[in-house]
């Protein structure tokens, strides 16, 4: 078999209808920026996730980037975030000038640990990002009672985690204001850079909106000096289309997920643990083992495609060297850095599938 991480190709065949109408319909339109399809997303996610308002913007960096900006994130503040995140996490901190700092994770979640808040707070602290790693939403009723205590604004990164929930309350409604991702291989996925930024609040979304047209309401009047950062019409009638079958997905992405933990059963690898009140939308399946880089290696000879999410921590990337930090001072972070290693899972994977990567699992480690 040959089994890549996400079958990208599978999902286009089997919708190619619905989405090549919708691309057809911008074309017959000749309305590429913002416009009719836009507002029409927005409103359907921000229905989706049960929010009062949704901007769609270039990419998931830029919503991280634009709600910072919204909540009044500047040079000279501190963000305190995981670093175990994608990079994109950190650097849009880094983009309004404020300086990241880092806080190790749990060790059965891999989410923010919020008993390990407190401690690198100071007087230049201004907010949070939890990540909602691989689909779960963090422990949020813990990171907002510190946030409460020290009165610190929430960003949600829910860049992996379109749809979860968290005691019953979709993601994207727990904080302040949240950013997304559709990057082509996210759960809901544009076919080029996409994201958006959700929030209850009007006056951060209206911000948001100004912040994305350069810093203006309209064409030639400026309130601001803000950025380029407008998704594009095309993305997002193809990403309403996707956002019609996205619970259906997510469901068969868990049922994927169930299907690993069962065959995975007894073998030598942590599975992932979902915290008590989280329901995950598992944009990765994600094993820990300490033997990864050869059973990395087994898969990828019969076939199986893998990936290391992340194999380098965001702390001793070269980029954040003046930041001083040093191996060991996130021992959960790196850890995972270390062992974790990400199985093929889409809603599209067969069980057959599944059942010949863990076929291939069990060989691997019955070898000496």
């Amino acid at each position: 078999m040959n089994i890549p991480l996400v079958n990208l190709q599978r999902q286009y065949r089997r919708h190619k209808g619905e989405i090549d109408a919708a691309i057809r319909r911008v074309l017959d339109s000749s309305n590429y920026i913002l416009g009719d399809e836009v507002a029409g997303f927005e409103q359907n996610f921000a229905k989706f996730c049960e929010a009062k308002h949704c901007i769609g913007v270039a990419s998931g960096t830029d919503a991280l980037f634009l709600s910072l900006k919204a909540l009044g994130i500047r040079a000279g503040d501190e963000v305190i975030t995981v670093p175990n995140s994608f990079f994109a996490t950190a650097l849009s901190i880094s983009m309004t000038g404020a300086r990241p700092v880092f806080v190790d994770v749990d060790e059965k979640t891999y989410t923010m640990d919020p008993d390990k808040i407190e401690e690198k707070i100071t007087p230049r602290t201004k907010a949070l990002i939890p990540v909602h790693l691989y689909g779960q939403p963090a422990d949020m009723d813990a990171i907002k009672k510190v946030a409460r205590r020290h009165n610190l604004k929430i960003v949600e990164d829910a860049c992996q985690a379109h749809g979860a929930r968290y005691k019953g309350v979709r993601v994207g409604t727990l904080g302040d204001i949240a950013a997304f991702s559709f990057f082509p291989g996210k759960n809901l996925g544009a076919y080029g850079d996409g994201g958006g930024v959700v929030t209850n609040n009007a006056r951060l979304a209206e911000r948001v909106r100004i912040y994305r047209t350069f810093g203006g309401r309209d064409k030639y009047h400026f309130q601001t000096r803000g950025s380029n950062s407008r998704l594009d019409a095309l993305q997002a009638a193809i990403l309403r289309v996707k956002l019609r079958h996205l619970n259906t997905w997510s469901e068969a992405r868990r049922k994927n997920a169930a299907r690993y933990d069962a065959a995975l059963d007894g073998l030598p690898v942590g599975t992932p643990v979902v915290a008590k009140g989280n329901q995950s939308v598992f944009h990765l399946y994600v094993i820990i083992t300490n033997r990864r880089g050869g059973l990395a290696r087994y898969l990828n000879r019969r076939g199986i495609a893998t990936g290391m999410h992340y194999p380098i921590p965001i702390h001793l990337q070269p980029a954040y060297r003046e930041l001083g930090h040093r191996k060991g001072d996130f021992p959960i972070t790196e850890t995972s850095a270390d062992c974790a290693l990400s199985l093929p899972l889409c809603p599209e994977l067969k069980r057959e599938e599944i059942a010949y990567v863990v076929k291939n699992i069990r060989e691997f480690f019955k070898m000496p």
